[in-house]
Order: structure tokens, then C-alpha cells, then sequence
């Protein structure tokens, strides 16, 4: 696996210039839309979205190098060429991005650092939200997903009622149930095999 870090993780990480061209560029050909993970963990959603959507451009942000190996091994081997990563913190990535460049964007399962005097740390924070309603077209989706019930009132607290984001869901099922089109994550099996029940929450961009 060093072998294939070594090898594809400089082809696929942007780098610091690269940040401020438009996203859609950043590919070796023509996408549709571009789709932000942060986050993206072990990869396992990321992979699957991107190999079920070759015609969208799929940029993950992870700070830690074990998840950031696991999906560039996958990626090698998936030959999966509408891939790029930030393997560093999102928020410095999402400062960078051009205004309405993003379709989509996914926070799966993030660090829902607990202890009070923490929470600054969350990804889900005011200033996060103002620079992803910055990023994402009109029409754009937030894609959340938690375990942990703290986290999910923190979610919601943040962002029902905000001026840019309206909350899609309809019925139970919506936030009970992951999207049909996604795969589970490692996290998210993780949480059912302790018993905990995760929530699944989408934001439109107004």
C-alpha cells in the first residue's frame, strides 16, 4: 500500500494553486457537476460515488493518512480517474473554492467531539455553513449524517431556519434512512453494531 500512496496520491492531491481553479478543471476530462466529501473517512462512500457517477468530479477532504492510503489504494485499483483529494483540513479548502462551484457536498459521520468545551471543533459550525453557502449553486444539496443524538440537535439547531438552507425532509423515513444511492460507511456500521440508530439529514441550498 506505501507503494501505491507513493505513486497516486500526488496525482490525485490538489495542490495550493490548483485550490483556486475552478473545480470543474481540475479533471483530466469533462464533468458535469462537482461533488465535495469532507471527511470522507476510510472512503468507502467517496469510492462508491464516484465509480457509480463517472460523469461528476468528486473532490474528499481527509486530514488523516490511514483513511487517505485505504482510498487512493481503492481508487488505483478502480482505476477511478474523476477523483482529487485534500488530504489537510476542509475548512482551508472550502475558503478557497469559487463561489457556486459546488453541487453537492457530504459530511458522513464526522467527529462529534462530545464534551462541551469541544464543540468549537465541529465541522458543523456557523462559520462552516456560511463558506458552504458560499460554494454550493442554488439548488445544491448538504448531505449529514450522525450517531450521535447531541450532534444531530447541534445539526439541526444550526441549520433549520438558516436564510440560505431548507431542510428536504418530508416524513420519518427521510432522516431514518440512509439514501438509497449510498453505501454505509465503516463509522456508520460501527454505530449499529453498538446499537445506536443514525440520522440522515438534507439541506437544500435556497
Amino acid at each position: 500500500m506505501r507503494m501505491l500512496v507513493t505513486e497516486h496520491l500526488p496525482r490525485l492531491s490538489l495542490s495550493s494553486e490548483e485550490r483556486d481553479d475552478p473545480p470543474a478543471s481540475l479533471f483530466p476530462h469533462p464533468v458535469d457537476d462537482v461533488w465535495v466529501e469532507i471527511g470522507f473517512g476510510g472512503g468507502e462512500h467517496l469510492a462508491h460515488m464516484a465509480e457509480a457517477h463517472p460523469e461528476i468530479g468528486f473532490i474528499g477532504s481527509e486530514p488523516f493518512m490511514e483513511g487517505t492510503a485505504k482510498l487512493v489504494a481503492v481508487a488505483a485499483d478502480r482505476g477511478l480517474d474523476n477523483l482529487r483529494l485534500w488530504p489537510d483540513d476542509a475548512r482551508d479548502l472550502l475558503e478557497r473554492l469559487p463561489t457556486a462551484s459546488i453541487g453537492r457536498c457530504y459530511i458522513l459521520f464526522p467527529d462529534p467531539w462530545p464534551k462541551a468545551r469541544h464543540h468549537r471543533r465541529r465541522i458543523v459550525s456557523p462559520e462552516t455553513i456560511a463558506d458552504l453557502a458560499r460554494v454550493l449553486v442554488p439548488g445544491g444539496l448538504l448531505r449529514l449524517a450522525t450517531d450521535h443524538m447531541g450532534y444531530c440537535r447541534w445539526m439541526l439547531a444550526h441549520l433549520i431556519g438558516h436564510p440560505d438552507f431548507a431542510w428536504t425532509a418530508r416524513r420519518p423515513a427521510d432522516w431514518r434512512e440512509r439514501p438509497a444511492e449510498a453505501v454505509a460507511t465503516r463509522y456508520e456500521e460501527k454505530a449499529r453494531a453498538a446499537g445506536r440508530t443514525p440520522a440522515f439529514l438534507e439541506f437544500r441550498r435556497l
